[in-house]
């Protein structure tokens, strides 16, 4: 394990209390996830699951407060965003749904977990393995809580809709899947991400944290991996059981209205929907707070 350290007799400053002890996750796969942990041990569980481009300090913000709470957060860098978690992204069979599916059940395991109910975050990529998690294991969650990502299935209903943008929005999922993408986004200093891909609300210090993840060629072609074994993330995911939020900037550049509102279609019986105003697809790094709020409510109601 390793966190920050201070000298010794120093006092703590605000950045010490609201820093997350950052340890690795040792799974029975043999995978080690980098992990930051806030909470008491043996708190309900709190699992969080960052999206693309981005890592484990997407949930900076909403740590502490959950920590506060009594409940444990536990925010793993996901498979092959840990060096320890990077098995050869050239076998794209590595990155599978089910593989990604099975990192969740098994970090929650190593985290103390093992056979208990907990509930489920995920933003982005991490929503998308989160819809999959509550379809092929809902008895293991309390509740589920899902950024900006839609349920699969109105996804892709969006997508073939004739007269809809879902197809324009996610035009940037075809560039993922050519062999050069990792060396044009990380071209001149990662300018590309930067501009193209962190240009919703992420705050400076922010991109200098998902950079020193992400940042490498060997990390960033894993993450591309993603993408590329998955079929356009059209994964196969039926009605969800589990009690969901849904948590949805009208801001969001890459999922429209048609695959956000259309979501609750696929889910039932319980099912809330927030739209956050003017806020874009990086909804934590944009309103971190009303994120944060929305969040404890939703897992206030449904008790572990």
């Amino acid at each position: 394990m390793h966190g920050r350290r201070r000298l010794p007799g120093s006092k703590p400053t605000v950045s010490d209390r609201l820093m997350a002890e950052t340890i690795n996750l040792e799974t029975r796969s043999g995978l080690a996830f980098t992990t930051d942990v806030d909470g008491p041990v043996g708190g309900p569980l709190v699992l969080m699951l960052h999206g693309f481009p981005e890592s484990r300090h997407s949930w900076r913000a909403a740590l502490p407060v959950l920590a506060a709470h009594g409940y444990r957060a536990v925010a793993p860098d996901q498979r092959g965003y840990s060096a320890g978690a990077r098995p050869d992204p050239a076998d794209l069979s590595n990155y599978a749904f089910d593989r990604l599916i099975g990192d969740a059940i098994e970090i929650a395991a190593a985290a103390g977990y093992e056979g208990k109910r907990f509930h489920l975050v995920g933003h982005d990529w991490g929503g998308q393995v989160s819809w999959g998690v509550a379809g092929a294991h809902p008895d293991r969650l309390a509740s589920l809580t899902i950024l900006s990502r839609p349920h699969p299935q109105s996804f892709r209903q969006a997508l073939l809709k004739e007269d809809g943008d879902q197809k324009h929005r996610s035009r940037h999922h075809r560039a993922f899947l050519e062999p050069e993408t990792g060396k044009l986004l990380l071209a001149d200093d990662a300018k590309r991400l930067r501009d193209g891909l962190f240009g919703q609300g992420v705050p400076s210090e922010a991109l200098e944290d998902h950079l020193s993840v992400l940042g490498s060629p060997e990390a960033l072609e894993a993450a591309l991996a993603w993408y590329r074994s998955n079929k356009g993330l059209a994964a196969d995911i039926g009605t969800i059981t589990v009690p969901t939020l849904y948590i949805w900037g009208d801001a969001d550049a890459t999922v429209g209205p048609d695959a956000a509102y259309g979501t609750a279609e696929f889910v039932k019986p319980s099912f809330e929907m927030d739209v956050l105003p003017g806020v874009g697809h990086f909804v934590m790094d944009q309103a971190p707070a009303k994120t944060t709020d929305l969040l404890l409510a939703h897992l206030a109601k449904h008790p572990v």
